[in-house]
């Protein structure tokens, strides 16, 4: 169908794409027409715009005054709509909080569960329950709240269980008046939403007030609850300079994407937020940090004083303008985390991470890492195979060359291989990797080459692979090498190729797949080499007695499985070994002393 884009106006506002008269994509831009064009040009589009192209059959447009207000628009009609293709939040869980009941002439405190905070008796949110019954029983400890319903309250005639542990100060049967007990209300409202500071001021005035007056018993009271306040405070607070600040973090692996919201008030953590995408949503992060933080924040009393993010978006003054229209509140919005935070926002970004891990199959993953490295290399090849080699001595000796396989499954043991290398070549790792490599081609017809070979090391490693493979007449496997970066730091790591240097983003999987490759083949060949040292090392000394060689060693170790149980056997045990006589007898148990 064809779209009159002639009418679409200049101005700011936000777009929906129809299909079948069911909203399929809602936007926003700057200059609608400029956007929408865009959608609709000759140029090569991604996945998902292409198919957002094919399927509109309808454009509605809706000017707005500045970009800011469009960005709040269509963050409303996103969550009223809920059209397929936009980045939609998809969080169906509740949160525990902190409620009290501010509506009844004696408040209670109890644990609420929403999915925002719905008015400013709710506190948090918190990480778990358990954090939230902890808190509220610590609260009851130190300010005596009630935690009945109002209709047990209401009913009693007595004191209850609370009372007599001292966690209520019994208001339901007259025992504390209602102005002492809002005061104590405000001291836990305080002690929530601070660091406690304010509630801890209050308490020594009011302790200082009942000294004044004498009334000691009241004033040791104050005292008491002031001490529990003070080994709760030390054991909750983790950072006393932080202010209230939320930490928003993106993380793209896999090819998913992960995003975290990090609650911090007053060095406290309140609460996690998790979201998991299925798809690699890196070009359009800022779609999904406003996404977030306009779903997160619902009431003005929810913002904190500060937010910081991550990664570094493309236009994070459109952000912050938003939300100054939304709440009338200039909230400071910084990419920049200072050395205060580091230790938290690294721990925003390891819970993006965790739940993309905790989503994502093993399997998933491999496939991702081996369809990234086919785009980079421009393979089309079904059923990808790598092989990757090294080579292991130990200061010139006991060398080994690693064989080790994977495919789009991940490592495939199967295949695994070492190969021992002469003596003559220990400690020339050219010389080394191309008898492994010739060693290799042997078994072309049992076991067939690859469609990748990965060497660890550079040029020179590289050429010595490729002279191999090119002396050979069948087809041959994509080469190539792996090179250290400087000071063998990770991710500085190039791949080289016949044709020169491959560029490899260090994040994609490709490259993370090759990286894994390498460490896999040098893992495996470490390991072969120190077996081979450990063998030479654990036969030495019969090495060095005179009338043992390779058959009667081979007999002793069999039978008496170590160096240690050959000296302590006695002669007329070593004499049942077949070919040790007298004379050999005395030898060993000589030489072995």
């Amino acid at each position: 169908m064809e779209l009159n884009l002639k009418q679409i106006p200049k101005t700011p506002g936000i777009y929906k794409f129809f299909s079948n008269n069911k909203i399929i994509y809602i936007g926003k831009a700057k200059n609608l027409k400029t956007r929408v064009s865009s959608y609709f040009g000759q140029s090569i589009k991604d996945r998902k715009t292409q198919k957002i192209k094919l399927l509109t059959d309808k454009i509605e447009t809706f000017s707005t005054q500045t970009e800011a207000d469009a960005l709040l628009l269509e963050q409303s009609l996103i969550k009223e709509n809920l059209p397929r293709f936009n980045i939609l939040l998809r969080d169906d869980k509740t949160y525990p909080y902190i409620h009290f009941s501010m509506d009844h002439q004696f408040p209670s405190i109890s644990m609420k569960r929403s999915k925002h905070a719905v008015s400013k008796n709710h506190f948090g949110p918190f990480i778990s329950a358990h954090a939230v019954k902890r808190t509220i029983k610590d609260l009851q400890k130190i300010y005596n709240i009630r935690n009945c319903s109002d209709s047990t309250f209401s009913n009693r005639s007595r004191p209850c269980i609370e009372y007599q542990m001292k966690r209520c100060s019994g208001p339901c049967v007259g025992l504390i008046s209602e102005t002492n007990y809002k005061d104590d209300i405000s001291f836990a409202k305080h002690y929530v939403s601070s660091s406690g500071d304010k509630a801890k001021k209050s308490m020594l005035l009011q302790m200082k007030k009942y000294a004044d007056q004498q009334n000691f018993e009241k004033a040791n009271d104050i005292k008491k609850r002031l001490s529990t306040l003070d080994v709760l405070h030390q054991e909750q607070s983790f950072n006393s300079h932080l202010t209230s600040v939320d930490f928003f973090s993106c993380i793209i692996i896999h090819g998913r994407t992960g995003a975290c919201i990090l609650s911090v008030r007053e060095g406290k953590i309140r609460g996690t937020k998790t979201y998991y995408f299925k798809d690699d949503y890196s070009k359009e992060m800022d779609q999904i940090l406003q996404s977030l933080i306009f779903s997160y924040y619902q009431n003005s009393f929810s913002l904190p004083d500060k937010i910081l993010l991550t990664f570094k978006p493309n236009n994070l003054f459109l952000i912050k303008q938003a939300i100054e229209i939304k709440f009338n509140e200039s909230i400071p919005i910084s990419s920049r985390v200072p050395v205060a935070a580091k230790q938290l926002s690294k721990l925003s970004i390891l819970n993006a991470k965790q739940i993309i891990e905790n989503k994502t199959k093993v399997s998933d993953r491999y496939l991702h890492a081996v369809l990234d490295l086919k785009n980079i290399l421009g393979v089309k090849k079904q059923n990808l195979t790598i092989e990757g080699y090294d080579i292991s001595h130990l200061s010139g000796t006991n060398a080994v060359a690693s064989c080790i396989r994977f495919n789009e499954g991940g490592p495939d043991k199967k295949f695994y291989r070492t190969y021992n290398i002469p003596a003559e070549l220990s400690g020339n790792d050219t010389g080394s990797l191309e008898y492994a490599l010739n060693k290799r081609i042997l078994k072309i017809k049992s076991n067939p080459l690859p469609d990748i070979i990965l060497i660890d090391g550079g040029n020179l490693q590289l050429n010595t692979a490729l002279n191999v493979f090119n002396s050979m007449k069948a087809n041959l496997p994509i080469v190539l090498s792996i090179v250290k970066g400087l000071k063998r730091v990770r991710a500085t790591e190039t791949i080289l190729s016949q044709k020169g240097t491959i560029e490899m983003p260090k994040e994609s999987g490709g490259f993370r797949l090759l990286q894994q490759v390498r460490d896999e083949s040098h893992r495996f060949a470490l390991k072969n080499s120190r077996k081979k040292k450990y063998k030479e090392t654990k036969y030495s000394a019969l090495n060095l007695i005179e009338g043992i060689g390779p058959v009667m060693k081979r007999r002793l170790i069999k039978k008496y499985k170590n160096i240690k149980n050959i000296k302590n056997a006695s002669s007329k045990d070593l004499m049942l070994v077949k070919g040790v006589n007298k004379k050999l007898c005395e030898r060993i148990q000589q030489g072995l002393k």
